[in-house]
This record gives C-alpha cells, structure tokens and sequence, in this order.
C-alpha cells in the first residue's frame, strides 16, 4: 500500500453529547442475544435439497420482519427502565435505513429531533446459500447515515437443515457509517484494482431520507457490478469463519456448505 493512501476510516458512534449511549448500547448487547429470544411461526417442509439456496429469496423479508417484532418483544433488555416506552421498532419499505427506533405516533413529543432515535439496515443471511458469504449490496453513502445508526446482518438456517423452523445466529453489528466509509476505502485504496478506482457521492444526502432522494454511492467503473457487495470487503472475514464453525444439525455449517456445493455440482 502506498504512502499516499488515506488512513482507513476508524469506528465511531455519537458524539459525547448525545444522551441515549446507554440506549444504544443496551440494544446492541439485545442484538447479540437475539437469537434466543427469535420464536418464528414459519416452517418449512417439502423443499428440494438443491433448491435450499433460493431460501434467502423467499424467506428472507419474513426473516427480517420477525427480527423486528423480536426486537420489539424484547423492551426489557433494551430499555428496562421504561425510559423509552414511548419508542418502538418499526419497519419501513424501501428506504434507508430499513428499521427506526421512533416516537409512536401522537405521542407528546420533548423534542421534533428525538422522533427518531436511531435507524437499522438490516440485512438477512440464509447461511447454505450457494456463496457461503453474506450478497447483500450495501451502497448508501456515508452521510446518509447518522452516527448512531447500525448495520445488522443476521445469519439464519433451518432447523432441520432442509426443513423446520428458521433459527438465528448472533448477528453482526457494526456502525452503518463506519461500514460505508470502510467499503469506499477498501473500493479506492485496498483492492489493489487497475484502473478507475473512483466513487461518487450524491450530493445533499442527510440522515432519514425520503424514498425519493438520492442516497447511494455509485463506482465510477464498476463492470462486474460488484460496487456495494460489502462482504467482499474483509470486514467480515472473522466473523463468517466463526459462523460457519457453528453446528447445525451436529454438523459444522461449513461441512454442509461443502455438502451441498458438491451435490449442486453433481447435479450440473
């Protein structure tokens, strides 16, 4: 890497100021432990081994639906003091970020800037799928991310493997605008690609968009359409390694991952 390129981009949240950190904090470690509190109604029965990859397609808006209500089922953990009982998680179509932490409706409000707390991008991961990594695309550009929203990737699986109830993994959570910015660092200065290695940036983006405002970064020569694939990043590298050491089943995840892969391949 050469003496020029920019210092990576270094995680932060909030400033000191902000007065809901213990809030924060408290929903994070909620997220971590999510898993045993995810009771979904879905089950699935009757799908074809090789058609388990097309799961993440199918099921996985149901999955992050439940997260939420999840989530919200879990007022306990991230707020047990009912400082915030007039907040609830909710879940919007089509906008960044896809969850806000806001004031319900009609609620007497302190201050118009406390609506919204903070917002989640949360994105599904259906673990046998073909890959073995997290495809999501993540494009939003860093000012469109306030400093205490978060990205949350959440790992899920049958439980039975081909069949049963979806079961959750504990999730990844970074800050979203610190994984916008390591993504346009590692797309500029870490892939050591040839060529035009340039991003960019929509003007005026702000925190909580509109559906019609213009949020995301686009690479200035991306022919392989992989601009945004935030996995491809390494940032994530250690934590799908400990995700695919998990069991399913008594069966490492990545032994299965390698079992389908070869079955797939069979097939062809």
């Amino acid at each position: 890497m050469s003496s020029s390129t920019p210092t990576e981009p270094v995680e932060s949240g909030p400033p000191e100021t902000w007065p809901h950190h213990d809030l924060r904090a408290r929903i994070v470690d909620a997220l971590a432990v999510m898993p045993a509190y995810f009771k979904p109604e879905t089950h699935i029965e009757g799908i074809n081994a090789l058609d388990l990859h097309t799961l993440n397609s199918v099921l996985g808006a149901t999955i992050e639906d439940q997260a939420v209500a999840t989530l919200n089922s879990m007022r306990a953990v991230w707020d047990p003091d009912k400082r915030y009982s007039l907040y609830t998680f909710v879940r919007q179509a089509q906008t960044f970020p896809d969850v806000l932490l806001r004031r319900a409706p009609g609620a007497t409000a302190a201050a118009a800037a406390d609506d919204i707390l903070l917002g989640i991008e949360l994105k599904g991961w259906f673990v046998l799928a073909k890959e073995g990594m997290p495809n999501f695309r993540f494009a939003v550009t860093p000012a469109a991310c306030a400093p205490a929203d978060l990205l949350v990737v959440v790992p899920w699986a049958l439980s039975q493997v081909i069949s049963g109830r979806p079961i959750m993994f504990s999730p990844y959570t970074r800050s979203a605008r610190y994984a916008a910015e390591r993504r346009n660092h590692w797309w500029e200065h870490q892939r050591k690609a040839k060529g035009i290695t340039t991003i960019t940036r929509p003007a005026g983006a702000r925190p909580y968009p509109s559906k019609a405002d213009r949020i995301d970064d686009q690479a200035d020569a991306d022919g392989g359409g992989n601009f945004g694939r935030f996995a491809r990043t390494g940032l994530m590298d250690e934590y799908i390694g400990q995700i695919h050491a998990l069991s399913l089943c008594g069966v490492p995840i990545q032994a299965w991952l390698k079992f389908f892969q070869a079955l797939g391949g069979r097939e062809d």
